[in-house]
């Protein structure tokens, strides 16, 4: 009966479109080997820049490592492809990687949309290639050649590395510990795809929204299957929901990976669902979670459980659909908090909603302070009935805080945030709130279907007052040009 079970919810996953064509994951193939074929000879056109002899230039190297749901073997037809390139000791992130590499890249017939995001936590590169969307950060260790087997668990390699590279290197060294530690890696994947499903359709996903990303629901899915080694996916699943919905939290979530963690570490982290990462005793996954979205996912995890024992018991008349059921904000919530932003045109709203994203914390936290408790839906909706472009996001509010009617001071206090560092075409923002009958009905609020963007940040405008750029290892080489705050712009030149 578990094994029926578990092939009619793995139907389920097919008939929703969570699985790539062998043709789409060929594509994806080809193109992280491209990527690893460019990234060798930008390596050693950097070494002839740095003027190293012929020996150490024949013998440089780089490579690309992928991870997130594509190095997991759980992404969908949409996904990105998450790709860290890690490159030798001499070539820098600042003049190689964003200069050199991008210039590169721009070149390409195949690379299109090609953005630079240097004030991210994790600074990357964002462009499409042949049509897939690939995120692609930089790690640097400290040696001349980077092989395409490169070991990044061999704690040797990252001995006086960087912060940035430290950042960069820890979600693939976290993707690769999982890959090694789950007993069952195929049910370890069914699960994960369903559990990714779940949390995007009841609106607890997006880390930026203060909910759950991918790496949190991977540790937390490979903790169950280590406690579960022989478990069905159906089994594993209703294991997942009853495990997190009585967990004991703050207590951290942690794989058995033959680390050691001492409790003042764990206090340290001041998250409401510390979960560490495998590859380092010290390290736990980022996290937005505040006091509201804590109170949801575990709200979920609940009714997750009390749906599941059902599972447990084998009933027949059990339809394991049910847990994928979008959350029905407009029933839970009489009133909404609307944050509508918009651009002059669709390439600066790109930019300004992905701003505005990073800044969405501080927000839920000002909207906490006044209300007690506020649900971020993370899906986005555009308002069809206004010409400029837009984006518009409606936070379900506190039922018993009804007399919350001035979102003025709230909207002036988070304006101040966003406004404050950014140096792009300023959009609009604004805040105000509506009630559940005003809800527009083209917004499909509770079919989980609702609009997605990928946030972006793009080059400065080409034509800004320039000053040319040259090597700071080859002074008469030519690398780009300087804009007037600082950001470089490059023509596209060959490699």
């Amino acid at each position: 009966m578990e094994d029926e079970r578990s092939l009619s919810l793995l139907k389920l996953m097919v008939n929703e479109g969570l699985f790539p064509s062998p043709e789409e994951d060929e594509k994806r193939k080809i193109i992280v080997e491209k990527l690893k074929t460019i990234v060798v000879a930008w390596a050693k056109k950097v070494a002839w820049q740095r003027c190293l002899p012929k020996q150490q230039i024949a013998a440089t190297s780089a490579t690309i490592l992928t991870y997130g749901s594509y190095g997991l073997g759980v992404h969908d037809p949409e996904s990105d492809i998450d790709a860290l390139c890690v490159g030798p000791f001499f070539a820098t992130i600042a003049e190689d990687f964003f200069i050199v590499l991008h210039n590169i890249l721009k070149s390409r017939p195949e690379i299109s949309e090609i953005h630079c995001v240097k004030d991210s936590k994790v600074p990357l590169m964002r462009f499409t290639f042949d049509g897939i969307s690939v995120d692609l950060p930089y790690a640097q260790l400290k040696v001349l050649n980077v092989p395409e087997n490169v070991d990044i668990l061999n704690l040797s390699l990252l001995t006086n590395i960087d912060e940035t590279s430290w950042k960069s290197l820890s979600g693939v060294r976290a993707n690769q510990r999982i890959l090694l530690l789950v007993p069952n890696l195929k049910n370890f994947q069914s699960m994960l795809r369903c559990l990714k499903l779940w949390a995007k359709r009841r609106g607890v996903y997006g880390n930026l929204n203060g909910f759950l990303g991918g790496v949190h629901l991977a540790v937390l899915a490979a903790f169950v299957c280590q406690n579960q080694p022989n478990a069905s996916v159906i089994a594993l699943i209703s294991n997942f929901f009853s495990t997190y919905a009585m967990w004991p939290w703050p207590t951290p979530v942690m794989l058995q990976d033959g680390m050691l963690s001492n409790v003042e570490d764990v206090i340290e982290t001041r998250f409401y669902m510390p979960i560490r990462l495998p590859c380092s005793p010290y390290e736990y996954c980022h996290s937005n979670v505040t006091k509201s979205t804590f109170t949801k996912i575990r709200a979920e995890f609940l009714r997750g459980h009390s749906m599941n024992r059902d599972l447990l018991k084998l009933k027949l008349d059990f339809d394991a659909g049910r847990i994928f059921e979008p959350f029905p904000y407009s029933t839970n919530y009489t009133r909404f908090v609307k944050i509508y932003l918009s651009a002059p045109d669709q390439d600066e709203l790109g930019d300004w909603v992905g701003w505005v994203k990073s800044h969405f914390r501080c927000l839920l936290l000002k909207l906490e302070a006044v209300q007690g408790f506020c649900d971020p839906n993370p899906m986005e909706y555009a308002d069809m009935d206004v010409s400029e472009p837009n984006v518009v996001f409606y936070w379900g509010l506190n039922r018993s805080r009804s007399n919350f009617v001035y979102i003025e001071p709230v909207q002036e206090d988070f304006s101040r945030s966003i406004y404050c560092g950014y140096y792009g075409i300023r959009g609009k923002m604004e805040l105000s709130i509506v009630q559940a009958s005003e809800l527009p009905k083209n917004a499909r609020f509770d079919s989980g279907n609702g609009k997605k963007m990928k946030a972006c940040w793009k080059m400065l405008d080409y034509n800004q007052r320039r000053a040319p750029a040259y090597s700071q290892h080859l002074p008469s080489y030519f690398v780009g040009y300087v804009e007037s705050n600082g950001d470089t712009e490059c023509p596209s030149t060959g490699v």
